[in-house]
């Protein structure tokens, strides 16, 4: 099917500078209004919450979404996605408000090191660190640390996906999901939906490319599978996974082709691809409603697995 009508001005707004590509402060900057202009009104929560929890280098702030209602509740950990150089807690604060509303999870949004000046593993081990800490910490902010998972969008989805394969490898938590929106999974960047929608549906090949050149500066790493997940060896044991990938996105490949990994190593998979969509779309929640749509796909995820299905 085609892009959504909706998503159509987006695109059309999408048109390259006459002076050139932009600086990354630059690019912070637009994101950042970008993802503020694409946000709708918040829905209740019980409280929201900066914290500081302890990092491999000093501390990780953290933000704490707990939903309506009687805990202790179960902790999704979720690392917002772009490209390991831009992206915040706040330009994912409106996703992570309707996650914990819809899912009666909290939230826990980490706001991760960043490249160029923090470059692998920083982002990695800042998130794995974040979940360690939910795992030890939980009941002091009414969570339960025997039902966690984690996701993230985008880069965030492999930083999910990292995590998720670190907690098997290096003596848990145990987690009940692994929520991964149109993750990047692999940094070959050699798929043929990166050749088929890498020009023209808001996330270029090119700027993937530059974005594993900022966060891998040295391409010996790219082949580790903290770097790109869809290299692992060996997947058994893993959480089991939600997938969602968007039909017109450089990504549905590699996000496709990770799906199958988990399922052929016996993970148990959810995979949906969202036609007519394009990478972001989920932080689009003014725009199109299929936002809202794998929002709560997620969230019912999630409360399956808190209830053990």
């Amino acid at each position: 099917m085609p892009v959504a009508d909706e998503l159509l001005p987006i695109l059309d707004a999408m048109t390259p500078s006459a002076d050139g590509p932009p600086g990354l402060d630059a690019i912070r900057d637009q994101y950042a209004v970008l993802s503020a202009t694409l946000a709708t009104p918040s829905p209740a929560l019980a409280t929201v919450e900066d914290r500081a929890v302890p990092g491999p280098v000093g501390p990780v702030s953290v933000r704490v979404y707990t939903p309506k209602g009687h805990g202790p509740f179960p902790v999704l950990v979720f690392f917002h996605g772009g490209a390991f150089f831009i992206g915040s807690v706040d330009t994912h604060d409106p996703v992570c408000r309707e996650l914990a509303a819809r899912s009666g999870w909290i939230v826990v949004s980490v706001e991760y090191r960043l490249a160029p000046k923090h470059p692998f593993p920083a982002a990695a081990d800042d998130c794995f660190a974040a979940l360690q800490w939910c795992a030890s910490e939980a009941r002091s902010f009414g969570g339960d640390p025997e039902q966690l998972a984690v996701g993230g969008d985008s880069a965030g989805g492999n930083l999910a996906a990292v995590v998720a394969q670190r907690a098997r490898d290096d003596g848990g938590p145990d987690l009940r999901l692994q929520a991964l929106i149109y993750p990047v999974t692999d940094a070959a960047c050699d798929t043929p939906s990166m050749a088929r929608n890498g020009e023209g549906y808001f996330l270029t090949a090119d700027a993937l490319r530059m974005m594993w050149n900022l966060y891998t500066p040295d391409a010996a790493t790219r082949d580790n599978p903290h770097v790109s997940p869809f290299r692992a060896v060996d997947l058994a044991g893993v959480a089991p996974a939600l997938v969602i990938t968007a039909e017109f996105d450089p990504l549905v490949d590699e996000g496709e082709a990770y799906a199958k990994r988990l399922l052929d190593a016996g993970v148990p998979v959810e995979l949906t691809r969202y036609d007519g969509m394009i990478h972001g779309f989920v932080q689009m929640l003014a725009v199109t409603p299929r936002a809202i749509e794998a929002i709560d796909q997620a969230a019912a995820a999630l409360k399956r697995a808190q209830n053990g299905a």
